[in-house]
């Protein structure tokens, strides 16, 4: 199984559960995020959020909530993308 394979549930702040699929997995600046795509809407926009640890030391997914933060990932993201859409051709 791949990373693009997997599927996550999330819930929201008024509790209602979104499936998502990962479609990726990456680190920048030493932080990991997930690219996730949802699965039950019409929208190709994927949503990216930040792996960070809870309390009790559980691993989490949190909005990206600093601006500069989101653009950097989303930044490198598409970096990504257009290096393998490159190497395929």
């Amino acid at each position: 199984m791949t990373e693009s394979d997997k599927a996550v549930t999330l819930m929201d702040e008024e509790g209602v559960e979104h499936d998502f699929t990962v479609i990726d997995i990456i680190e920048v600046e030493g932080k990991e995020y997930a690219i996730l795509l949802p699965v039950d809407e019409e929208s190709d926009e994927a949503i990216i959020l930040k792996f960070d640890l809870d309390e009790e030391g559980n691993e989490l997914l949190v909005d990206i909530e600093d601006d500069e933060e989101w653009e950097k990932v989303a930044d490198y993201w598409e970096e990504m993308i257009v290096k393998e859409e490159e190497e395929e051709e």
